[in-house]
């Protein structure tokens, strides 16, 4: 969380919000007067971040029923895009990101955290699940970004952030 620098006011949209482990944190990060999309396919998972953020007392929390993040906000107005464990499931994802990109504020960036595919381990995904840290930068520099900061800190996960390109 500290690597992300979330500032009271943002606005986050996290794409495959799951059951809202990182959704919940961020809301409480952007506090009151920022935002936060959970964006997700799978109703169940945001039905169970709807009462987990109640339970919680957290009012800026909105779920997003969607495949496709850049159909689901406002342009220009989030401050940061955030998958975990996603980015290998996209489709087209510099195409993905191309679309995305007009979402982001001035100041928006995209964290990327997903399995490094050439460290498998038993209790992971299954082998082959993941991106290599190579090709998510090659595809996020075809979509017109760039690299703001990389971190090596987990194990067997890439964590990467990126900007569009200036």
């Amino acid at each position: 969380m500290s690597e992300l620098a979330l500032k009271e006011g943002e606005k986050v949209a996290e794409i495959g919000s799951g059951g809202g482990y990182f959704a919940l944190r961020f809301a409480a990060a952007v506090g009151p007067s920022g935002k936060v999309f959970c964006i997700d396919v799978n109703p169940n998972f945001l039905k169970f971040v709807e009462k987990s953020a109640k339970k919680a007392g957290l009012t800026n929390v909105q779920t997003v029923l969607s495949p496709q993040m850049y159909d689901t906000v406002l342009k220009g107005s989030i401050d940061l895009v955030f998958l975990r464990g996603v980015y290998h499931h996209l489709e087209d994802r510099s195409e993905y990101f191309r679309k995305v990109a007009v979402l982001l504020s001035p100041k928006g960036r995209v964290a990327v955290i997903d399995y490094r595919p050439e460290v498998h381990k038993a209790f992971g995904p299954p082998k082959g699940h993941g991106t290599a840290p190579q090709i998510m930068i090659a595809e996020m520099q075809s979509a017109g970004y760039e690299v703001l900061s990389k971190h090596e800190f987990l194990q067997t996960l890439s964590f990467i952030i990126f900007r569009v390109r200036k």
